[in-house]
């Protein structure tokens, strides 16, 4: 019998004893930042513009404000506030924010979640690395192995003998379309690395400690900055994701500052989740005027609290470790 059936459609998905301990959990996150005098702020979970990723489902709603009606936007993570914030000089800071994706759900999702994400301006990517190690082993409360950083196209030449950068895109599709077993012929680049990392390489990261994976296809930029690989001067970009026990935790970014550049990566967004027959999602234009008016260069990184929550407490769902997942909320 499962948690879930234990109470009629009113109880909780957890426990008392999981959410005493997630709540210990908090607390120690909270004890982390205060240690490193990381400031705790809260933005609003509601913007004029959303998430334009391509790869994210933002969910929205009409409300009636002082300008009349209009759309909002749930946020898929706190960063475009937080960023204004950087950009008003308000110096190292963290937040854990409530969060929703529309279409997220499954042992590892939820529409609605907890995101917890900090900003160091000043700080260089390699040791935000190291920052969030440290935050994670003081959550589990356990060693979980050593930290070992790996590139992203090394992982693809290892396990399946081809580089994700220079690999023609008809072995790509070759590749995809027999470990994914669906038809390839019209999938672009992205979409067949996409599937690999997810089927092929992400079940085994972080099976024997903590595993940072960097030097993402420039494509998969996001918001972070793009580097050249000194290897063979390919473009990637500066990011990181962090792997546990199979699980990613962490997405880290050396952040764009640059306005002109970040506008052009939102418009190139809405301008492919129209090829996709994706709705368009309005563009935080507040955010693009912050970093006009300058954001201090830095890194940050937002972590799945509820994941690893789950992997501290030894659960095998997010719903397990949520007071209502979204089937009871």
């Amino acid at each position: 019998m499962t948690r879930m059936d234990t109470f009629d459609d009113w109880g909780p998905s957890a426990t008392v004893e999981t959410l005493r301990g997630r709540a210990r959990r908090i607390a120690v996150i909270r004890a982390f930042f205060a240690a490193r005098d990381v400031l705790e702020v809260e933005t609003p979970t509601l913007g004029h513009g959303g998430s334009t990723d391509a790869h994210l489902d933002s969910l929205s709603l009409l409300a009636t404000t002082s300008a009349g009606r209009e759309r909002l936007w749930l946020q898929t993570s706190p960063e475009f506030a937080m960023k204004r914030l950087l950009a008003a000089g308000i110096g190292s800071i963290f937040q854990l924010a409530r969060s929703f994706r529309d279409g997220e759900v499954g042992a590892r999702h939820n529409l609605e979640f907890t995101m917890l994400e900090w900003y160091r301006p000043g700080l260089a990517l390699d040791a935000l690395i190291d920052e969030c190690d440290a935050l994670i082993r003081d959550v589990l409360e356990r060693d979980p192995g050593p930290l070992t950083r790996r590139r992203y196209r090394d992982l693809f030449r290892e396990r399946l003998a081809v580089d994700p950068f220079t690999t023609p895109l008809e072995t790509l599709r070759q590749r995809a379309e027999r470990h994914g077993e669906l038809p390839m012929q019209d999938a672009d680049r992205e979409t067949c690395l996409d599937l690999l990392m997810s089927l092929v390489i992400e079940p085994e990261l972080g099976r024997h400690g903590v595993e940072a994976i960097v030097d993402y296809p420039a494509a998969q930029a996001a918001l972070a900055r793009r580097r050249i690989d000194p290897e063979d001067g390919v473009e990637v970009a500066a990011r990181f994701e962090i792997y546990l026990q199979g699980l990613e935790l962490a997405n880290g970014y050396d952040e764009l500052v640059d306005a002109d550049e970040q506008a052009a990566r939102f418009a190139a967004d809405n301008r492919q989740r129209e090829a996709m027959g994706k709705p368009m999602v309005d563009v935080d234009s507040r955010l693009v005027a912050a970093l006009e008016a300058g954001m201090p260069a830095g890194s940050g990184v937002a972590l799945g609290v509820d994941r690893l929550i789950q992997l501290a407490l030894g659960k095998d769902t997010v719903a397990e470790v949520m007071a209502f997942s979204t089937p009871r909320c």
